[in-house]
């Protein structure tokens, strides 16, 4: 514990005597300094035991004491030490009368205790309340070590919590709380996302305090690189001491450490991600099974989904934060805390294939995060229907056409099986479908346009009607002579006969292409 004017006045060896302001003993000294100057407090920083023999002081002025030790207090100063026995035999009445109204420490030295005993006793008493800070310090992070190598994460967290006499909670990537202790710290934690979020925003190592004198909480972020790879944060009633201040340290390095050999770790996974989702993909399922092992076991043995996932078109601010490597980062934390097995495998800089469990919680979170950034223009993704192994190939291609189709609806994200439930014309409805469409009925509509009649509509009609002549004529309110005039008009103006199937599908699909406004297309990725 720091030295005190307590300890030093039970200091065998000074002989010390408390003449006022005993109740004021429990403040700690800084360090103990000799003057007798007449105001030594532009000398001083707080916290100091002033040492003084009244060489220059007019101790026996009662205004002048009360003045003096009035600039003392104020200044930071915890107490005066008045030798007797030199220029005074006793302390003088005046000094004590002022120290007594300030309850203001004042310890009386007797000749025979020098002043530099003082200092040397302060100065060991530091020494030595250092010696235990550290000491504390280096068992502390035996203790963590040991914690962070047995049993990870959580038993370091509480291992902290019991040496700082707070709590402790660490965060991932995402600002989502891992873990914490004890137990009901979590809920403390999950209050500090925003602080968190903001800590995440600055380049690594950072740190910041938040909270209240009886709540304080300090933050600090983990990693070496330019991105947070995480956050700590530890709660305390008061700031942290010496000793307090060596266990974080050690977490923060503990913790740093581990994030780095997991990210070296989820490397070494990605590259056999890759090998198990090739082996997929080349029709191998069971080979790709034996080599996923436990660590991909599970997930390959039930119905998922495979997703891939680019960034939208559009200008990529480099400075920004990058979406691919962000959605890396929230599957995988969605995988962590749902317990779930992924398979993430980068394609290229921005490019991901992804096999999550069909329902999770991380094809949950990838439609979450698509839908977050849409606005944004972070990320396209098309996903594909319900899958196994033996159908990886499958998956693969519904992912890329829901992919496809995405892009060209302006979505963020597009499930294979909304494709096959809806209707095809909406896919083929693009720029070179459009321009198709103009062509093959320019010449009907400039006919039109002249008034000569009404071949488009006509056209519709019959064809609508599957070529019932009666049926399209009453739709139209004309003779069925009329329409049939009409359809030879047709044929002789495209050029083309209305008995051949090829034909009347076109038609009807250009007609469709072009009837009433479309939304624009998405702009072709770079």
């Amino acid at each position: 514990m720091p030295v005190t004017l307590a300890s030093l006045v039970q200091h065998s060896a000074l002989k010390l005597t408390v003449r006022a302001g005993a109740g004021r003993l429990g403040s700690p000294v800084r360090w103990a300094h000799v003057s007798e100057l007449a105001d030594p407090v532009p000398y001083m920083e707080g916290g100091e035991l002033l040492l003084v023999t009244a060489m220059t002081l007019d101790a026996a002025d009662p205004e002048a004491m009360r003045r003096y030790v009035r600039r003392l207090d104020g200044a930071g100063v915890v107490g005066l030490g008045f030798a007797v026995g030199v220029n005074y035999e006793d302390v003088p009445e005046a000094l004590l009368r002022a120290a007594e109204e300030a309850d203001f420490p004042l310890l009386e030295v007797p000749r025979r205790t020098p002043f530099l005993a003082i200092s040397k006793a302060v100065s060991a008493a530091m020494a030595a309340d250092q010696y235990r800070a550290v000491t504390a310090g280096f068992e502390a992070q035996r203790e963590l070590t040991r914690a962070a190598l047995g049993e990870g994460p959580a038993d370091l967290l509480a291992k902290l919590a019991a040496h700082v006499d707070g709590w402790a909670a660490l965060y991932d990537a995402s600002g989502a709380v891992v873990s914490a202790a004890p137990d009901w710290a979590a809920r403390r934690a999950a209050r500090l996302t925003g602080d968190v979020e903001r800590l995440r925003e600055r380049p690594a190592p950072a740190s910041a305090v938040v909270g209240g004198t009886d709540d304080r909480v300090e933050l600090q972020s983990l990693g070496t690189g330019r991105r947070v790879r995480g956050v700590l944060a530890v709660g305390t009633g008061a700031p942290l001491g010496t000793a307090e201040r060596y266990a974080v340290h050690s977490a923060v390095a503990l913790l740093t450490l581990t994030t780095e050999r997991s990210r070296s770790l989820q490397a070494a996974e990605q590259r056999l991600g890759a090998a198990v989702l090739r082996m997929m993909l080349s029709g191998q399922p069971d080979h790709a099974r034996a080599v996923a092992g436990d660590l991909y076991g599970g997930l390959l043995d039930a119905p998922f989904r495979l997703l891939i996932a680019e960034p939208s078109a559009g200008e990529q601010d480099p400075a920004a934060e990058q979406p691919v490597p962000s959605l890396v980062e929230t599957l995988e934390s969605a995988a962590s805390r749902a317990g779930e097995a992924v398979l993430i495998v980068p394609e290229g800089n921005d490019r991901l294939v992804v096999l999550a469990a069909d329902g999770g919680a991380v094809a949950l979170a990838c439609e979450t995060y698509a839908e977050r950034e849409a606005e944004e223009a972070g990320v396209v993704v098309g996903m594909s229907a319900p899958a196994g192994p033996i159908a990886a190939v499958g998956a693969y291609k519904q992912a890329e056409q829901a992919l496809s189709v995405a892009r060209r609806r302006g979505r963020a994200l597009v499930e294979h099986e909304e494709l096959a439930a809806g209707s095809v014309l909406p896919l083929l409805v693009d720029d070179a479908v459009r321009a198709f469409a103009d062509g093959m009925l320019r010449a009907l509509y400039e006919h039109d346009a002249t008034g000569r009649g009404d071949l488009v509509s006509s056209l519709r009609a019959w064809l609508s009607r599957h070529g019932q002549w009666d049926a399209a004529a009453a739709d139209l309110g004309v003779h069925r002579h009329t329409l049939r005039y009409r359809m030879r008009r047709v044929e002789e103006i495209l050029g083309r006969s209305l008995d051949d199937p090829d034909v009347r599908m076109e038609l009807w699909l250009a007609l469709k292409a072009t009837e009433g406004p479309h939304p624009a297309p998405a702009s072709a990725p770079e």
